[in-house]
C-alpha cells in the first residue's frame, strides 16, 4: 500500500522543478497519485477495509486541494501535470 523509496525518488526526479525539489505541488500530487492508485488496487481484494478507505478519501481531498491551488496560480503547469499523470479524461 505504500510506495518504495526508489519509486518516490523516481517521482521526485521526474516531476521536480529543481534538484531535490520535494515541496512543489507537482511532486506532491505525483506522490499522492501513486499512493491513491496503490490503495485502489488494494480495495479490489479488501472491499470492507473502511479504515484504509478513510485514508484514501483524505489523500484524494489533499490532491484536489493541491490541484486547485496549482490551477489558480499557474494554469499551464496545472494542464501539463494532469496530462502527464493522466488524471482527466
Amino acid at each position: 500500500m505504500t510506495i518504495t523509496a526508489e519509486r518516490k525518488d523516481a517521482l521526485i526526479k521526474e516531476h521536480g522543478r529543481a534538484e531535490g525539489d520535494t515541496g512543489s505541488p507537482e511532486v506532491q500530487v505525483a506522490i499522492l497519485t501513486e499512493r491513491i492508485r496503490n490503495l485502489t488496487d488494494h480495495f479490489k481484494g479488501h472491499a470492507k477495509d473502511n479504515h484504509s478507505r478513510r485514508g484514501l478519501l483524505m489523500m484524494v481531498n489533499k490532491r484536489r486541494t493541491l490541484l486547485d491551488y496549482l490551477r489558480k496560480t499557474e494554469g499551464q503547469r496545472y494542464i501539463d501535470l494532469i496530462a502527464k499523470l493522466g488524471l482527466r479524461k
